[in-house]
């Protein structure tokens, strides 16, 4: 999986004018986003081929425990880009190296206190989500509690990459995290199973903490720096705590009320959503900076037609895929054991489309004020929450529930636009009109 990456490049604007972006910062960003992009596309595919390979050796059953895993994992993302973002921000925001690596400092230790707590936690519920979930060991747990724990303060590691602008140590960063994992998996579940797999997520989580190392304007002593704003933090944690309940509670919800196969075979089509909805956060990436630098506070929704679009293409693409050719994808991709999902890969990546267009939006919204929309997410969580546990008859209806609720937020994100636009509709004067 590979997280939204946000620039920080402040310009001084005049008073009630757009912020001027200077071509150097032109440049940094196009030259940024291309290296992620390719690593986007890198990582997203090893992580991919992990994911099949680890469907192909084990079958629905043993993959749905793998799966369910990594969601553990997929849910801590909420606080490990909380720490990414508030970093890159305040390390950019302050000039001096010294002060940069008071940032990075401090957030770093912040990260390892907030790993260690949670990792003791999982460490300590280990017996009872063991048997929440169905896995047939509890060291699952254990080493997911590992991953964890290198995980959050691997957060603050890219952030610090990401606001000293080294976008090539980032891309690193991200590419060695997936290469390690999907080597691992090679060499591990073929003789330790569903447990070697886990091996492996948790080996490139202490490998993507270790390598490679930070730049050495953020390992020197550190001195008083620009601290960060505990709304601009709060309002990363509600966002990304939305997203990542959004994002894999399903998974989970489903691993405890059905059977392993039929978990396993939700666990592949959601797989295929995750795709999707990553491969969207490619757009994003180049949004956000663009966004808040030419907003300088104030909405210039010029920005989304773009990023709007081709996420739309982007969807419309691969649903026509699904729709047509579900069998080949299943088949080729996880093998003939998961032919029973392919009916619901077309209906869950609808549901995922709606998400993604609404996460632009409330992307856009963060890009230039402090927004309510991290509140409205967590809201729309508890819905599929509650959703998903009273309405669970069989997996159609879990993604219908799904569909239904996705598409209620992407209207929801969609009003104030809408009626934004409304509103500044310049009035035709009565002699023109006459």
């Amino acid at each position: 999986m590979n997280p939204p990456i946000t620039a920080s490049l402040d310009v001084a604007a005049e008073p009630g004018q757009p912020l001027a972006v200077p071509r150097s910062a032109h440049r940094r960003i196009l030259s940024g986003g291309l290296i992620m992009l390719v690593s986007s596309v890198l990582s997203a595919g090893m992580n991919f081929l992990y994911n099949v390979h680890v469907a192909q050796r084990l079958g629905p059953s043993e993959f749905g425990h793998v799966a369910t895993a990594l969601t553990l994992l997929l849910l801590s993302t909420s606080v490990m880009l909380s720490f990414q973002i508030v970093c890159a921000k305040f390390v950019a925001r302050n000039q001096q190296d010294s002060a940069k690596a008071g940032v990075f400092h401090s957030l770093m230790t912040r990260a390892w206190k907030t790993s260690a707590l949670v990792g003791l936690a999982l460490v300590l519920l280990s017996k009872p989500l063991t048997r929440f979930l169905h896995f047939p060991s509890v060291w699952i747990v254990i080493l997911m509690a590992v991953a964890i724990a290198f995980y959050i303060p691997v957060g603050v590691k890219r952030g610090g990459f990401q606001g000293v602008c080294s976008f090539p140590l980032l891309a690193t960063n991200f590419t060695l995290e997936s290469a390690g994992k999907l080597a691992l998996a090679f060499a591990l579940v073929w003789k330790f199973g569903a447990i070697g797999a886990v091996i492996a997520i948790a080996a490139s989580e202490v490998a993507a903490f270790l390598l490679p190392p930070v730049p050495s304007a953020l390992r020197q002593p550190a001195a008083d720096f620009i601290r960060a704003d505990s709304r601009e933090g709060m309002q990363a944690i509600l966002f990304f705590v939305g997203q990542a309940i959004i994002m894999n509670i399903d998974l989970l919800l489903v691993k405890h009320f059905f059977p392993s196969y039929e978990a396993g075979q939700y666990a592949a089509v959601a797989l295929v959503g995750r795709v999707l909805f990553y491969a969207s956060w490619a757009v994003i990436h180049a949004m956000f900076p663009i966004a808040a630098q030419n907003g300088g506070g104030k909405p210039n929704r010029a920005v989304l037609a773009v990023p709007l679009a081709l996420v739309a293409l982007i969807f419309v693409g691969f649903i026509g895929v699904l729709t047509i050719a579900p069998g080949m994808v299943m088949k080729t991709l996880f093998g003939p054991g998961f032919a029973q999902a392919e009916p619901l890969l077309a209906l869950y990546a609808t549901g995922t489309a709606a998400y993604a267009i609404a996460v632009v939006l409330m992307a856009y919204e963060m890009a230039h004020k402090i927004a309510n929309t991290g509140w409205l997410q967590i809201v729309f969580a508890a819905l599929l929450v509650t959703g998903i546990s009273l309405f669970h008859q069989s997996l159609h209806q879990v993604i219908v529930v799904l569909i239904s609720l996705m598409s209620a937020l992407l209207l929801t994100v969609s009003l104030p636009f809408l009626f934004g636009r409304i509103r500044r509709a310049p009035e035709v004067p009565a002699q023109e009109a006459a």
